[in-house]
């Protein structure tokens, strides 16, 4: 049973009597325990709903248009609780975090209906049989899985956990199910890489076209990782970098001859550390994976270069502003102000590196600056009337920054507006206009 919180006024269920503080027991006898049961069975034009009210149990009977809501609300989004993570991955980056951070930042989840809803990564050792038949009967697809590799000993290896090599089988179910899969492999060196990554390429090569596309990005390392409780990772070095680059590119040109396209796809973290140019937005074939990190730049530099394409050149437009970033994605935004400033001489726009000196200078991605590290390295440099940062630095809120800093006080701080940005060319073109 679910309990209901509240029920909107007019709707259809606030019509049939039903209150807030009943409980949900189930939709045309289908057992209601989640989000996922109730959008489900709710799909139905004639309904059969069946409750509780003070221990005693009565059915109201609804009319609808088949997708409508019926109008009721619970406590959380997916009427329970998460499904917590029960894997101790030898790269986990939350086992990376320095304590006295929010803590919301130390739940790690792993739960198939977030990765349905909000395309989160699973890695499917907490699902049961009755679980992954229920995500093929209710068509839930595509969903987004941490494969990591498909050799059952070093999987169970790197995730810690006996259920990893078991749950590689439901790969194989959702294929012959039709279940669409993305995937993801966390690539560690000397681990998971080489041969072992061939091999893994291979497999959910052959599960296509279930497997719609892979993304290949490298473990992340903070400078809080101990050594003496955590596997001792390295990075890739430069010309690593660049043959992980290189198998993974031959590969998915010969799955681009023999299926149509690539499906693997590496990230474009690797490419900066490889020094490489990243791919033109073609290359992609749809950008599957860009939360990811996979192709984002190249999407990115698209939008602009359209919205640069559709404008006017405006010699009026004057403006001083400035633009954050960290020292991975800090040459693209180099790049994209001097296109920018070629329509629009008389804008001014400086445009700042910021190294990470919060979580250690190996991390270089702007998603994970801090408004610590924004403030020190900024404090005293000209920004003009505004400073354009990624929004991806701030919690879903969009206030707080990963180390707890409010937008506020770094505006304050530093004098000038502060506004964050989307992965989204045509809005930060937008931005640097002033619009």
């Amino acid at each position: 049973m679910v309990e209901i919180t509240d029920v909107l006024k007019g709707s259809p269920a606030d019509r049939k009597g039903i209150r807030k503080g009943d409980f949900l027991i189930s939709v045309n006898g289908n057992k209601i325990t989640d989000i996922l049961d109730y959008r489900f069975y709710l799909c139905e034009k004639n309904l059969s709903v069946l409750l509780c009210r003070e221990g005693k149990e009565f059915t109201v009977k609804i009319k609808k248009a088949e997708y409508d809501d019926i109008g009721l609300e619970f406590a959380t989004f997916l009427m329970d609780k998460k499904h917590s993570c029960r894997n101790k991955c030898i790269f986990c980056f939350i086992d990376q975090l320095p304590r006295g951070m929010r803590d919301t930042l130390y739940f790690k989840d792993d739960d198939s209906r977030l990765s349905f809803l909000q395309g989160n990564y699973i890695t499917m050792t907490n699902l049961s049989d009755d679980d992954v038949s229920r995500i093929i009967k209710m068509k839930m697809s595509p969903i987004n899985i941490s494969v990591h590799t498909t050799n059952p000993e070093l999987r169970v290896f790197m995730l810690k956990n006996p259920n990893a090599a078991k749950s590689l089988s439901y790969l194989q179910r959702f294929a012959e199910a039709g279940t669409e899969m993305n995937c993801q492999i966390v690539l560690c060196r000397g681990i998971n890489d080489g041969k072992e990554l061939e091999k893994t390429m291979h497999d959910l090569a052959a599960m296509h076209p279930s497997v719609i596309h892979v993304s290949i990005v490298p473990a992340g390392m903070t400078k809080f990782r101990d050594a003496n409780k955590l596997y001792p990772l390295t990075p890739f070095s430069e010309e690593e970098a660049k043959e992980v680059i290189k198998q993974v590119e031959a590969f998915a040109e010969a799955c681009l001859a023999h299926y149509g396209n690539r499906i693997f796809y590496v990230g474009d973290e690797f490419y900066q550390q490889a020094g490489l140019p990243i791919p033109d937005a073609e290359y992609y074939e749809g950008f599957h994976a860009i939360e990811d990190g996979v192709g984002m730049i190249a999407s990115m530099r698209e939008e602009f270069d359209f919205a640069m394409e559709d404008a006017e050149a405006d010699e009026t437009l004057c403006r001083e502003i400035s633009v954050a970033t960290g020292k991975a994605a800090y040459p693209f935004f180099l790049e994209l102000s001097e296109k920018f400033r070629e329509k629009y001489p008389n804008v001014k726009i400086h445009v700042y590196e910021i190294e990470n000196r919060f979580f250690g200078e190996s991390v270089t991605v702007a998603g994970l600056l801090t408004g610590r590290d924004l403030k020190d390295q900024l404090l005293g440099k000209p920004l003009g009337e505004a400073l354009y940062i990624s929004s991806n630095t701030l919690r879903y809120e969009g206030d707080l920054f990963l180390c707890g800093m409010h937008i506020d006080e770094l505006s304050e701080a530093l004098g000038t507006q502060i506004i964050p940005c989307p992965t989204d060319g045509y809005e930060f073109f937008d931005r640097l206009l002033g619009i």
